[in-house]
């Protein structure tokens, strides 16, 4: 392993000053190897936090955004001033555990087209419990549904041991994205398009179409908060979530196969919209509606990936629906699936 690799651990914020105050100081004492440096984006906040970071840690390498530019374009233009061989996406809400970075160095150095990774990302509340955000790796089902080692849909599981292994993911989460600079330059890092969420299942479905491979690293642990920016029934995150999914897949899926996921995608979050009619919830029915509409106005202004295949010839992947399995067959844990070779 290389002795001189350099990484940039680059903290994205929106007026979350008072995680970081929380969080800083343990990225800072976690991340102390040779060639690591700690980098804090500021998305434009208004509450201080810029000028709280330049003041209470001037060990940080500071850089300001004239306007906030979303997670995706926040990053863009933050790492494209930056030159370090592998970046650390790390969300302000996240506190790294113990000799953190290592083992995702090593891996990505000891790994033949090794494009990125993440590590296990448990609550910082519950620390027994995997967290929503990316647990022990991400995947996808052949209908285009990103799940997790555990974490499939709501349902999130306790740690216990139970996924142990360092392995290829489809996508590791964006809380914690390790990248080589290479393949984040390739790709053209993330697709502003997205502004928030599921871009960095995006962008790790265009790694894997270059050829670079995902990774989830079990040596490696992040306690993460989850909603720092977004709470999790925020109808603003509803709307990105089910237009951003459908974007993904009209981008990154062959023509003709695009069209038909899309279609029944459609369908299925016809479902989820009853779902929230049951749960009392019709603001975010209307997010669905919005996100739909959205999507078909723009589509044809996105970039389709070059040479795209079906999802099942990528690392991560479940030839199978996850909504039939999850809600007719009482498949609820990564473990199910996997224990008849479902999973590839």
């Amino acid at each position: 392993m290389s002795n001189s690799a350099r990484i940039d651990i680059v903290v994205l914020n929106y007026n979350t000053r008072d995680l970081l105050a929380q969080c800083l100081p343990v990225v800072l004492r976690e991340s102390q190897i040779p060639g690591a440096r700690v980098v804090l984006v500021d998305n434009h906040s208004s509450d201080g936090s810029a000028d709280y970071v330049r003041t209470q840690f001037p060990e940080i390498h500071l850089i300001e955004l004239p306007e906030n530019a979303g997670y995706a374009g926040g990053y863009n233009q933050a790492l494209a001033q930056l030159d370090a061989d592998y970046f650390v996406l790390l969300n302000s809400d996240a506190e790294p555990g113990p000799n953190w970075l290592y083992p995702l160095l090593q891996l990505a150095e000891n790994t033949p087209q090794f494009g990125a990774a993440q590590p296990h990302i448990l609550d910082y509340y519950q620390r027994d419990k995997f967290e929503y955000a990316g647990a022990a790796g991400g995947y996808m089902d052949r209908f285009g549904y990103p799940f997790c080692r555990g974490r499939i849909f709501g349902q999130v599981e306790k740690n216990e041991g139970q996924y142990t292994q360092t392995q290829p993911v489809f996508w590791a989460t964006g809380a914690a994205l390790f990248v080589k600079r290479q393949a984040w330059l390739e790709a053209g890092g993330l697709d502003e398009a997205f502004f928030a969420h599921f871009e960095e299942i995006d962008l790790c479905w265009r790694l894997q179409l270059k050829g670079y491979s995902i990774w989830s690293c079990a040596d490696s642990l992040v306690y993460h908060m989850g909603g720092g920016t977004l709470a999790n029934q925020s109808p603003r995150k509803t709307y990105l979530n089910f237009r951003n999914n459908l974007l993904m897949l009209y981008k990154n899926l062959p023509t003709e196969l695009a069209n038909k996921r899309i279609l029944q995608r459609k369908l299925m979050d016809g479902l989820a919209a009853f779902l929230f009619l049951v749960q009392g919830k019709p603001q975010l029915i209307v997010q669905i509606i919005k996100a739909h509409r959205d999507f078909d106005r723009s589509k044809q202004q996105f970039q389709r990936s070059a040479n795209p295949v079906p999802i099942a010839q990528l690392k991560g992947t479940l030839n199978a629906s996850l909504v039939f399995g999850y809600f007719l067959q009482g498949k609820k844990t990564w473990t199910a699936w996997s224990r008849n070779q479902q999973v590839h």
